[in-house]
């Protein structure tokens, strides 16, 4: 699916930067539970997707019409107040196994969406130029 980075259409493109993104969330995560008897080990986790290509997109929007609205540039969620602080064995070690299974399972099912879309997007433009 990389091949398709250059292709010019946002869909593909964006597909292929979240597959990239899961690809390497399933790499810390099975780290952390790996090293969950790991003396000190912290659990690591990435930025999520959606902050991580805010960072990467324009500066702003561009207003076309003086009928739209303009958007803001905000965006960042605010510390939830109910998270619980961090908790740690005696060890020092701070990955909770319950927590990355959730982690995974949840990488797994944003995996099979995007995969599923990626494939449907494929298919009609196959039906479009009827392949």
């Amino acid at each position: 699916m990389a091949g398709n980075g250059g292709s010019g259409i946002g869909l593909f493109d964006l597909a292929d930067k979240r597959l990239a993104w899961i690809d390497q969330r399933q790499q810390l995560l099975s780290q952390n539970i790996a090293n969950a008897d790991t003396p000190g080990w912290q659990a690591k986790d990435l930025t999520p997707f959606a902050a991580t290509l805010a960072k990467t997109a324009p500066a702003g929007l561009t207003v076309t019409n003086p009928l739209h609205l303009v958007g803001s540039q905000g965006g960042a969620l605010a510390p939830d107040p109910k998270a619980r602080p961090e908790e740690r064995a005696p060890d020092g070690n701070a990955v909770a196994i319950d927590a990355e299974l959730t982690k995974v399972a949840q990488t797994n099912d944003t995996h099979a969406l995007v995969v599923n879309l990626y494939q449907t997007y494929l298919g009609m433009f196959r039906t479009a130029l009827d392949r």
